[in-house]
Parts: C-alpha cells; structure tokens; sequence
C-alpha cells in the first residue's frame, strides 16, 4: 500500500480527505476504460467482508451501454476504501458508487444504506450477519435489520390465523379514525383516477377487489376487499420507530393481528408482512373497523391515501390538477362526492386534467371500483 492510498484514521476529517483522494484514484483508474465516444460513467462496488461485486458502466451520449471490467488494482483500493470507512461511528458503507462524465467532473458517494438496495446489489441475509460478525455496529437502518432478523414474525398463513383466532382471549380494538368502508373505497378510486390522470407513477390505484398505494417516500398500503362486506387493510411506515425498536434494540413484535379473524391472513396482508415490515393491519367486519395491537390510522397516515374525509381528498386531487385555486378545489370536490355515490363521469376529469392526461386511464379506475356511473 502506498501512502497515497493509506487511510489516516485519527480524525473523521483526515479520514474524509483521504477517502476523496481515493475516491477520485478509483475514478480516474476507471476512466481509462473508457470506450471512444463515451459521455458519463456509472460504476457500483457492493462489498462485505465475505463477498464482493462491481458493475462499470460507459454510455455514449445517445444512453448506449458498454460494460467494462475493472481492475484487480482497482479491487483492491475500493476494499481498502471500505476497510477504512469502518472507522466512521456507523461503521463501514455497503456500497460504493462512482459517476464520471466526459467534461470531468467525478462524484463518488458511500452508500450506508440508508434506502433499500436494489435486488441486484442485495446479498443474502446470511452474508450481511457475517459482515457484522466483523464490523459490528450498534444499529442498522430498520429495511437492513428486518431483511435479516425478521423471522417471518408477522406472517400469518391460514393454518396459524384459525388457530390464533381460536384461541383468542381479548377482543380486538375499534379503529375509529378511518371513514367507513365504502367511502373509503370510493375516495381511494377517485385519488386513484387523479394519479393516473396525472401520470405520476406515485399514488394509489384500484384493480378488482384491491386498492394499492405507494408513497413518494416510501410507505404504503393495500386494502383488500372480501365477498360479505369484509376487506384489510395493512401496510407499512417508513423507518417505522416500532419496527427499528423491535430489529435494533430486541423491542417484543407488536402483535397486529391481536383479536383478528382466521379469514386475516397472508393472502390479504400487504407484501409488506414477507419482509417483516408490516406497521399495521385493520379489518373491516360488521360494519366496523378493528385492530390489534397496531397504531390507529391517523398515527401511519403517511402509508395510506388521503380518504379521511372529502375534503382531505379533494385537496391532493386538486393539487395534481395543471390549473390550480379555487376552479380546481371545486372540480376535484365534484369528483369526489361524485365518486362517493358511484356516479362519477369522463367530463369530471377532464374539466381537471384536460384531454392531454390519462383521463381514459382514470376513468378505468373509477369503474373498477364501481365509483363511475
């Protein structure tokens, strides 16, 4: 090792220096593979200390790919760069990611996982707890530490709900912050058609039976609708504070299906309960909301639509609409309440959305869940 490629480790600072002037090694070294004509450069390092890769690529200024393998001498200075990190309070990145164009300009950025990786840079959970084993840290971010220690806590396969169900002592909690269920469905349907309207690739959508949504930041929910007025709802919160206590300081699994009904079971539970990510679950049955040991909805609204109340609805559609104010507060409240008696129309959303949105997208949202006449 050279002193250019050492790594001073009395001081966050010093360190930080170094792991630039490194950083910028990796870069140039990468740079020399590059291909005539190229115009930016993406490379990825994806390290523990039992398994490695790295993926380089070069793209013309037309986005054309070509691959290039980097060298063993490169290798070695992204592990020297990692093995130095490890001195940093939260301990070393998982990832390493370089940028460079064809102007000069060069990024390199530690990634510590502070978003879920992308399946193709995910090790098996057996190798990130061999990598603790050399690297312990005091917390990992909540995604990390439930891919690795979730145990499928929160899986209820139908066998395990009837039984649970069974042997039930305490009756569920009412969950009272939530509308009922049909004008739940029919504002999910109306926010639904807004979004595609919008062509945001965010937001709720309805299918037969089923409404998602995905947030912009993360968090989200399914509501699954059952034959004799029955459905779920679940999903999860971002960085759930319950579920970072429970995966990083050994907190007991809130019970969420505390007091359910056999008929809760995986095959109406958000995917969210595979990866032991699940923050709540409510079902609807008799006329009511339950829940077990779950937070009420208003305290997990980030992960559900805005379906509290009309006008909670009516706001985030009118602000998805190209002509904001007061013409499209009313307009987006006319869908609305339409959607809640089922009589919602084409000319709705396109008084919002105009002809140039996806209104025959949105229109097939509002039908599925019957909210269009």
């Amino acid at each position: 090792m050279t002193a250019e490629d050492s790594f001073p480790v009395d001081s966050v600072p010093s360190l930080a220096a170094a792991s630039d002037s490194v950083s910028r090694r990796i870069a140039e070294d990468l740079v020399a593979l590059a291909p005539p004509g190229w115009h930016e450069m993406q490379a990825v390092f994806a390290l523990t200390a039992v398994s490695e890769s790295a993926s380089v690529f070069f793209a013309d200024e037309q986005g054309n790919p070509v691959q290039a393998l980097p060298s063993e001498e490169v290798l070695a200075m992204v592990r020297r760069h990692r093995e130095a990190s490890a001195a940093l309070p939260g301990g070393p990145w998982w990832r390493l990611l370089v940028s460079a164009s064809a102007s000069g300009e060069i990024v390199a950025e530690p990634d510590f996982g502070d978003e879920p990786f992308p399946d193709d840079h995910l090790w098996p959970p057996e190798v990130y707890r061999a990598d603790l084993e050399a690297y312990p840290r005091t917390r990992l971010p909540v995604w990390l530490a439930a891919y690795i220690r979730h145990e499928d806590r929160q899986s209820r396969p139908p066998e395990q709900a009837a039984e649970q169900a069974r042997a039930a002592t305490l009756p569920p909690g009412i969950e009272t912050t939530l509308p009922t269920l049909p004008l739940l469905v029919m504002r999910w349907a109306a926010l639904a058609a807004a979004f595609v309207a919008a062509r945001s690739p965010w937001g709720p959508r309805v299918l037969p039976a089923l409404g998602l949504f995905e947030g912009a930041e993360r968090s989200g929910s399914s509501l699954w609708l059952v034959p004799g007025d029955r459905a779920v709802l679940s999903g999860g919160v971002w960085n759930d504070p319950a579920l970072d206590a429970v995966y990083n300081t050994g907190a007991p699994m809130p019970d969420l299906y505390a007091g359910a009904p056999g008929w809760v079971s995986n095959q109406l539970l958000n995917p969210r309960a595979g990866a032991g990510l699940l923050s709540f679950c409510y079902w609807w049955e008799g006329g009511r909301w339950y829940r077990g040991a779950a937070p009420s909805a208003g305290e997990v609204a980030a992960a559900i639509p805005a379906v509290w109340t009309g006008e909670s609805a009516a706001d985030i559609i009118a602000s998805l609409a190209e002509e904001a104010g007061i013409g499209a507060r009313n307009a987006a409240m006319e869908l609305v309440l339409a959607a809640e008696h089922g009589q919602a129309e084409r000319s709705m959303l396109v008084r919002l959305f105009g002809e140039q949105g996806d209104v025959d997208g949105a229109l097939q949202q509002l039908l599925m869940a019957g909210a269009a006449g």
